[in-house]
């Protein structure tokens, strides 16, 4: 079993207890109350050069140890905003990542960028616990879904006014995000989900094959300025970054330095 089996198992698992707990009516009661969203495709395909994606995550499967000890979420949310990330991304897994749900209000009070949601949905009540958590998008794994189940769940994100990070990892993945959904906003993850090994290649071989007119993400592997320069160059719009971030003495001196603001 890959890495990505098994932590979409665990999902479905948690998923059903979840579902146990807060029925999905009581959930959708909570729609009344959401905050006005933050348009988190149109804050990355409006900015000039590449945006910056700052992602919140404690741990990694990768890694033994947590990223960060002793780190703060709002302290950490703030200091990507002051450094000037476009967009925050949250990282909800429990059991794989150490993450929660309460983490997007933390980050959403104590930022006014845009958040994603970034988690392994593979439930339509994923997609409603997304929006009444404070999340203005969420992430979908094709490499984690049949088409139906990709299908279904881009549908409704967007009738909850979610946008949707769609993951892909290969050309046929690619492939299946473009004629299933004919997704927006592309996220070319250069991480292998099933070894964990990281290629920033698969990022520039699988670009050419994205149309005109999409806002393409690069995610993983990401770690130095000429890297987004690079990218800048052969027309990505906006990089996720994470780990990197997270094990960083000084978070707003790393991601100044990824912008070239320092």
């Amino acid at each position: 079993m890959s890495v990505l089996d098994d932590i979409v198992d665990r999902t479905r698992e948690e998923v059903r207890r979840r579902r146990k707990e807060v029925p999905e009516d009581q959930l959708r009661a909570r729609l009344s109350t959401r905050e006005d969203g933050r348009p988190f495709a149109e804050a990355l395909a409006s900015q000039p050069g590449v945006s910056i994606i700052a992602e919140h995550k404690r741990r990694a499967p990768s890694a033994s140890e947590p990223l960060r000890e002793g780190g703060v979420l709002p302290e950490i949310v703030g200091a990507y905003e002051r450094a000037g990330a476009t967009a925050l991304s949250v990282l909800t897994d429990g059991p794989f990542f150490g993450g929660a749900l309460e983490d997007l209000a933390a980050a959403r009070a104590a930022s006014s960028l845009p958040i994603i949601r970034k988690d392994f949905i593979v439930h339509p009540y994923q997609v409603v616990e997304t929006a009444v958590s404070g999340a203005d998008a969420m992430l979908l794994i094709v490499a984690a879904l049949e088409d139906d189940e990709l299908l279904h769940l881009y549908r409704d994100a967007h009738e909850l006014d979610l946008d949707v990070l769609v993951e892909v990892h290969n050309g046929e993945e690619l492939e299946r995000a473009l004629e299933v959904v004919d997704a927006d906003v592309i996220g070319i993850n250069n991480r292998n989900l099933r070894d964990l090994s990281v290629d920033l290649d698969t990022t520039f071989d699988l670009l050419s094959q994205v149309p005109a007119g999409k806002v393409v993400v690069s995610e993983s592997g990401i770690t130095r300025r000429e890297q987004l320069e690079e990218l800048e160059r052969v027309g990505v719009d906006a990089v996720l970054v994470g780990t990197h971030l997270m094990r960083q003495p000084d978070i707003e001196a790393a991601v100044r330095e990824l912008t070239g603001s320092v």
